[in-house]
């Protein structure tokens, strides 16, 4: 459901962007009250606004693809709890209701907070048309993210992974084995990976520029195992797909393309991911996101500093870096007993 011609907010072109959301991840905040805006008498219908908002968050916010995505997600499993009641009306009772009934789903303690963050958006949102003047969702407190430890691999776990794609079994083994190469030696995210295109790959130079979340970029380094497995797979694959996407009509611009030589989508890339595992015989709740986890944990292990963690992970808050500190268990023991006089 398009908004109405009488609605200010119009598409105005989406930018690319991962991962996580991938679940769990953390929403875009949106900046609302910059545009200039005039007093609309539109009849209050909830489901008119929450397409405007998310039209608002497209068009006018130019936040991603995936953001808004995840918003929509969000606000219609709300819309499913909401059933007749008052959307603008509620308290924070009312929240406080919702919040239990998103424990009774089951979810994460992350994507509970993302809901809520979702909710909180939303109702500026509204309260920016003049439609609910006393938002109590603010009073509502979110989920505390970084006491759960980031699932991970060992360093001999990723070796195993790394190593599953083969020949014998595989068709396009060459690029799935590039696909997991880089997301290790990067840390990027999947929708990074997914998106990156031939041009951002340096071979030479040993780096890559990845194109995150907001468009923001950066420069990874590449490690001499990923840019070996990268020269091979644009050697030796690389041209047949690139042929295949020009017979349908489609300008090979992408680093990762599928056996067709069309655009390589995240949840693919997660699909191969998972049947690697599988064979590897390491961990079965892997995704795209613990070889992220992995890159992080790995890094600092070795005496990496937290800050140049932060730029190669493009993390805008170093608190959201800093989860990592809290895995290396062996280490912080280590550093306790060697500085401790009491240990």
């Amino acid at each position: 459901m398009k908004p109405t011609n009488n609605s200010r907010f119009t598409q105005r072109g989406k930018s690319e962007s991962e991962s996580g959301t991938a679940q769990g991840q953390a929403l875009k905040p949106i900046q609302i009250g910059s545009a200039r805006r005039r007093q609309l008498n539109v009849r209050p219908n909830r489901r008119l606004w929450l397409e405007n908002f998310l039209a608002y968050s497209a068009g006018e916010c130019h936040l991603s693809q995936n953001t808004v995505a995840a918003y929509r997600r969000d606000l219609e499993r709300f819309y499913v709890w909401l059933g007749d009641q008052d959307l603008f009306t509620l308290r924070i009772s009312d929240f406080s209701s919702y919040v239990g009934w998103l424990h009774d789903q089951e979810l994460a303690p992350a994507s509970i907070a993302r809901h809520i963050v979702s909710l909180r958006i939303f109702y500026k949102y509204l309260q920016l048309e003049g439609l609910v003047h006393d938002s109590q969702v603010e009073l509502l407190g979110s989920q505390k993210l970084w006491e759960r430890v980031p699932k991970f691999l060992t360093p001999k776990q990723v070796e195993l992974l790394l190593a599953a794609p083969s020949p014998e079994h595989d068709r396009n083994w060459l690029r799935d084995r590039a696909i997991l190469e880089t997301l290790y030696a990067t840390g990027c995210r999947v929708s990074e990976i997914s998106t990156m295109r031939l041009a951002d790959v340096h071979l030479e130079e040993h780096f890559c520029k990845c194109t995150g979340k907001g468009s923001k970029q950066r420069i990874v380094p590449l490690g001499e195992k990923a840019v070996n497995a990268l020269i091979m797979y644009l050697e030796e694959e690389y041209p047949t797909l690139a042929e295949r996407a020009e017979q349908h009509g489609e300008e090979p611009v992408f680093l990762f393309m599928s056996c067709h030589g069309r655009f390589l989508d995240r949840h693919r890339i997660w699909e191969l991911i998972k049947r690697y595992a599988i064979r590897a015989g390491v961990r079965t709740d892997i995704s795209p996101h613990t070889m992220r986890h992995s890159f992080a944990t790995h890094l600092l292990m070795n005496g990496a500093d937290l800050r140049q963690v932060q730029e190669m992970l493009g993390h805008a808050n170093i608190m959201t870096t800093q989860i990592y500190t809290h895995v290396d268990t062996k280490r912080l023991k280590a550093i306790h007993k060697k500085f401790h006089p009491r240990s």
